[in-house]
């Protein structure tokens, strides 16, 4: 088997191929194994130009992207689907023969398999103390902030009624908002739902921000990875043509195996959401559901620069954090890098959020709905765009603060546990009104 030639492309250009892709490679021999010997260099030879596989090319400079143009030039089955502005990749959709020529090219940095990134209130809000929140006599309510909540799209709600003020789907191309999953609905409510429904219970912190749905994952709550970059791409250039309007705050409840590579930098995501970050986007990532082992923080969570979100299990009881404790799942640090992650934890156990009629996970978990409006939920999915609302309130309180302020404000804001390991707790638990105090002070 070694030597066939595509496993010897793998082997060969290995540095420069993520390991994801490399198994895809040496994978597509697997159906040689039920076929005669006499038909396998027949076989090879229509993997080799029929074959194709949908990847993520980075290149250093111009000579690159001449690279990836001659190469869909030289090899009909090769398609470049979107070059990337703000990070140098294209997307596309090549064959061996088409990548081994890519790869012969120096200025071709590496290549990345795109591969599947996935979807990872009624308590949690006062235990995060950000009821009533208040600066000057004015209580803060995310009024002026928009928050993008990019995840599986928002279907309209009255708790959100004109606040949904723009949506793109880059899955299936339709321009209405809708969710046909449900998670990114849920996960808007929790953010900035204004509990119309339920009477002011089940409100997110900032129930008067504005929100934007930026629709990556599908009906199962499955992505890739071009959609997810393409979607904080989007929200980059979405700034660029609205001033007037910006995207404030990114919240990303969704995330994938981080990969082992050389350096933090290297992962696709890292780069897309620290961009975003350069831009003056607060980045909020869920940290994964992957816990208790150590070493499980999913990517773009790795990122050193965003703010990265586990989740607490307040055990339903506001008034007391004796018995809170960080939920079972949610995952821990170290990063791969050797990073302490998650930044800090937020509940995130039976949130109460808004409900997507009809879609899959209404249609799923029926035995989580409450009442014609509402479902529970758990997740470091839900703490995530909590987060995010608290944010909201924060930049309420200090329009020109920047993600770092935002980040470090946060951080020492939080109610510390002695003798708590960072790697699970981060710098603690958050506290809304304390962040914006120490914000206003910095």
């Amino acid at each position: 088997m070694f030597g066939y030639s595509i496993v010897q492309l793998a082997r060969r250009h290995a540095g420069r191929l993520d390991r994801p892709l490399r198994h895809a490679l040496v994978n597509m021999y697997k159906p040689m194994t039920r076929m005669p010997c006499i038909f396998h260099r027949w076989a090879e030879r229509w993997l080799r130009k029929w074959r194709r596989l949908s990847v993520l090319i980075e290149v250093e400079n111009a000579e690159g992207m001449e690279a990836v143009a001659k190469a869909e030039r030289d090899h009909f089955r090769m398609t470049v689907r979107h070059h990337f502005r703000h990070v140098p990749f294209y997307s596309a959709r090549v064959t061996p023969a088409a990548l081994e020529q890519l790869l012969e090219h120096p200025k071709v940095k590496k290549v990345y398999l795109n591969r599947t990134i996935k979807a990872l209130l009624n308590n949690a809000v006062p235990s995060a103390n950000a009821k009533h929140v208040t600066v000057n006599g004015t209580e803060l309510s995310g009024k002026g902030v928009t928050i993008a909540i990019v995840d599986t799209g928002i279907a309209p709600h009255p708790d959100l009624e004109g606040r949904i003020v723009a949506f793109v789907d880059l899955v299936n191309g339709r321009t209405e908002p809708y969710d046909d999953n449900g998670h990114g609905t849920h996960c808007a409510g929790d953010a900035a739902g204004n509990g119309r429904m339920s009477d002011g219970l089940y409100a997110g912190p900032a129930y008067e921000a504005n929100v934007v749905g930026v629709k990556v994952l599908d009906r199962s709550g499955s992505g890739t990875l071009e959609t997810i970059m393409r979607g904080i791409e989007w929200c980059i250039d979405y700034n660029r043509n609205n001033p007037a309007k910006r995207i404030q705050i990114i919240s990303l409840s969704l995330g994938g195996e981080p990969q082992p590579f050389p350096a933090e930098n290297d992962d696709p995501l890292v780069q897309v959401v620290e961009r975003a970050w350069e831009n003056g986007i607060v980045v909020c990532a869920a940290a994964g559901n992957e816990g208790p082992n150590y070493g499980t923080i999913a990517s773009p969570g790795i990122s050193d620069r965003i703010i990265t979100v586990g989740a607490l299990d307040d055990r339903d009881t506001a008034a007391t954090r004796a018995d809170d404790a960080v939920a079972p799942f949610s995952s821990r640090g170290p990063t791969e890098y050797g990073v302490t992650k998650p930044d800090l934890v937020v509940p995130g156990v039976n949130i109460v959020s808004l409900r997507a009629r009809r879609s899959f996970l209404d249609k799923m978990n029926k035995q989580s709905r409450i009442g014609d409006y509402y479902t529970a939920m758990s997740g470091t999915s839900m703490a995530t765009p909590i987060c995010a609302g608290i944010v909201a309130l924060m930049l309420q309180a200090k329009p020109t603060a920047t993600p770092d302020e935002i980040k470090q404000a946060l951080k020492d804001g939080a109610d510390l546990w002695k003798g708590r390991d960072p790697n699970v707790y981060g710098a603690g638990y958050v506290n809304a009104k304390r962040a914006v105090e120490r914000l206003r002070q910095g």
